[in-house]
Formats: structure tokens, sequence, C-alpha cells
């Protein structure tokens, strides 16, 4: 599933610039993920780099997009098709 920002967000941008999917953009008063780009971090490391780096724990699965690893995958090789 995508992750989200929660409105815990301190609007540090810390997160931004860890997105291999540049999934994450400043919005009014916090950052923001699009769903359609955030892909878990699967295909490029691990575990999710925004929760990773978050100072405040703002960033979370977001349970109104669920994704099996294997579309989070396939979304990955899309997103970064040449």
């Amino acid at each position: 599933m995508a992750y989200k920002i929660t409105e815990e967000c301190i609007n540090c941008g810390a997160c931004e610039p860890e997105c291999p999917n540049q999934a994450i953009s400043p919005g009014d008063e916090i950052y923001v993920i699009d769903p359609d780009k955030c892909t878990e971090c699967v295909g490029a490391f691990e575990q999710s780099q925004c929760a990773a780096v978050c100072p405040v724990d703002a960033c979370v699965p977001d349970p109104d997009h669920k994704e099996t690893r294997e579309e989070l995958m396939e979304k990955y090789r899309r997103l970064h098709a040449q």
C-alpha cells in the first residue's frame, strides 16, 4: 500500500529527496505523497525511506491504497521504464 503523511508532519522536508519515485511534494501545510507514484520503496530499497527519515513518524501506510508487493514492483517498473 502507498504511504501517506499525517498531520503530525512538521514540514521539515527530510522525506522529499529520499523518495526514489518523486512521489513526495510540498502541500499547503504539510508534505503529501502521490499514491499513484508511491511503491513503499519496493524496487529501490528494503524499507520505506520516507518513514525511515521522518523525525516525527508522520509517514505511515495508507489503508486506502492497499497493494501487493507484486503490484508495487510492477508500479515501480512502470515509473522507471525508459
